[in-house]
């Protein structure tokens, strides 16, 4: 008999973080699991702001313009700052690297401090206004061996594939976690009666097809012509079906695909013929994310995890999702 939502047994995300240590690393000494439990709190801690949004100060423009070109949000700052401060008290930590920063911030350059932590705080963080869901997005590397701690760009310019781990947050209905240290997708979902995240999806698998595509068909006339013959073939009844949901939010609409399956476009454009998405930070995790529950992700021309990155915010296009919906896009658009 299932178990009542009363009388189910509850596993925090520290819980499983240490389980799955014992279980596939038995050699680790618990610094890696304490980095993701300081990922988890600022999250903690960011979710908070959002979710009072309205009654605290976390609304609207500071009036600056960040390295993105983009306008700064005051929960821009606040997040990237309440991540920065969550890693800062951990040793093994020695670089970050935020979308919010024209460049990297050194903490230790001892060998030791081992991890590189990369992060997009706040995806999405204009829709906080008017209650669209947004996120948080990070992944971890490690220092690369045999190459000097003072030569930081050296150790963050790594291909995604050699990530260890990736994950996201998404603010919504309810807060989510997913991350993945290359064994899997598991999923959490913070539970406010207890402050703690709670796993809810272990094992997480994208579905191998899905009738939903995520594009902003508004640019249809900027994108490439391969990608406008796609948008043209899956409206036809030769499709079969298709549906459009777009959020306009990076994680949300990445999170829908997970579970239900589907594909999420981010083509070049003729203003953006480099893609908008950021490498390191945004396409590199969630591509990781994607292959560890059986999707795919790529650029256009390969593996978006293949792709060696040659600066700090690196932008690509982006194709993301179950497998064979990748490759329906891929077979009419082939760069």
């Amino acid at each position: 008999m299932d178990k009542s939502p009363a009388t189910a047994a509850i596993k925090t995300i520290q819980q499983h973080i240490l389980e799955r240590q014992r279980l596939h690393h038995p050699e680790a000494t618990g610094e890696f699991s304490w980095l993701l439990g300081a990922i988890a709190l600022a999250t903690k801690i960011i979710a908070d702001q959002v979710r009072r949004a309205g009654l605290v100060d976390v609304l609207g423009s500071t009036g600056d313009i960040n390295v993105q070109g983009e306008e700064v949000q005051i929960l821009d700052v606040l997040a990237n700052e309440t991540i920065a401060r969550c890693l800062g008290y951990h040793d093994n930590v020695g670089i970050m690297v935020s979308e919010e920063d024209d460049e990297p911030r050194i903490l230790k350059e001892s060998e030791k401090a081992e991890y590189i932590v990369l992060f997009d705080p706040v995806d999405g963080s204009s829709n906080v206004d008017v209650n669209v869901s947004i996120g948080t997005i990070f992944s971890i590397l490690r220092r690369r061996e045999g190459v000097a701690a003072g030569r930081v760009m050296d150790h963050i310019l790594q291909p995604g594939h050699q990530q260890i781990a990736a994950g996201y947050v998404i603010y919504s209905s309810s807060t989510v976690m997913a991350y993945t240290t290359g064994d899997g997708v598991h999923m959490f979902t913070l539970d406010p009666a207890i402050g703690a995240y709670r796993l809810s999806r272990e094992g997480v698998t994208m579905p191998p097809v899905g009738k939903t595509y995520s594009i902003n068909q508004a640019y249809y006339n900027v994108f490439p012509d391969g990608v406008q013959k796609y948008l043209e073939w899956v409206k036809s009844d030769e499709a079969g079906g298709y549906g459009l949901r777009y959020i306009g939010s990076l994680v949300a609409d990445f999170h829908r695909t997970l579970l239900k399956g589907g594909v999420f476009i981010y083509p070049p454009t003729r203003k953006a013929p480099e893609g908008k998405l950021r490498l390191l930070y945004e396409a590199n995790p969630l591509g990781f994310i994607a292959e560890q529950a059986g999707g795919t992700a790529t650029d256009g021309k390969q593996r978006i995890l293949d792709k060696t990155p040659t600066a700090l915010h690196e932008r690509t296009p982006l194709v993301i999702g179950s497998k064979a919906e990748v490759d329906h896009v891929l077979s009419f658009w082939r760069p």
